[in-house]
């Protein structure tokens, strides 16, 4: 008995139906103390701005729309020292675990901004191991609204970014909600690009092409 290719379309097309819209991510927010790592989590999760943070460590679940996609991030908000942020077991487990990361740094301080470049470096180097082409980085510099204290310029940050392949945001998690979300959702963009990349899957009509081309030559072997 000789398949049928339209049936098989039909079964493709249903592959890309509502499941098929939905998605699941890991991230990680890291950066050195005080640079607005929670503030800026909870500003995106909550719409809400909070000022002061223990130094806990903290694991959301959050539901978000993006382009029509239905998106379940599980957001890590990690807490490190700057000597922690590169180079510790927990650090490596984050680093494994996240499917994409958000890099923060205080534009008031270069220490921070220091660290940021070498924490791409790292994480990079560490995904490397598992052959991924392009991990998924938005950099962030926080507390915008303090423009009097700016000690890292925009330049350094769009530079920063450039140099590395990582997406650059200026936010200011204490005023503004809609910056912090533009920044997610640009992180979440570059994961679903990075996945598209490493599957490189081919279109329906292409598949649905190949596949009707063997049935039919199928059927011609058997005449």
């Amino acid at each position: 008995m000789v398949a049928n290719p339209a049936n098989a379309a039909e079964h493709l097309v249903a592959m890309t139906g509502p499941s098929a819209l939905k998605m699941e991510a890991n991230i990680v927010i890291l950066g050195t103390d005080n640079v607005g790592k929670s503030a800026l989590t909870v500003r995106f999760l909550t719409r809400r701005f909070i000022g002061e943070y223990g130094d806990i460590e903290s694991i959301y679940t959050h539901n978000v729309l993006v382009d029509g996609r239905e998106i379940t991030l599980s957001i890590w908000d990690s807490s490190c020292s700057e000597d922690q942020c590169c180079e510790s077991s927990l650090q490596e487990r984050r680093v494994q675990w996240a499917d994409g990361f958000v890099l923060v740094y205080s534009i008031c301080d270069r220490s921070s901004f220091n660290t940021v470049a070498k924490m791409v470096q790292h994480i990079k180097a560490a995904k490397g191991l598992q052959g991924a082409e392009k991990v998924p980085i938005v950099i962030v510099g926080n507390k915008r609204d303090l423009q009097h204290r700016r000690t890292v310029t925009s330049e350094e940050g769009r530079l920063l970014a450039l140099t590395t392949d990582c997406q650059f945001y200026e936010v200011s998690a204490a005023e503004n909600y809609h910056g912090v979300l533009v920044a997610f959702h640009g992180l979440v963009d570059r994961i679903r690009v990075s996945r598209l990349a490493v599957r490189k899957p081919a279109g329906i009509k292409s598949i649905v092409k190949s596949m009707s081309a063997v049935f039919g030559r199928k059927r011609t072997d058997s005449l």
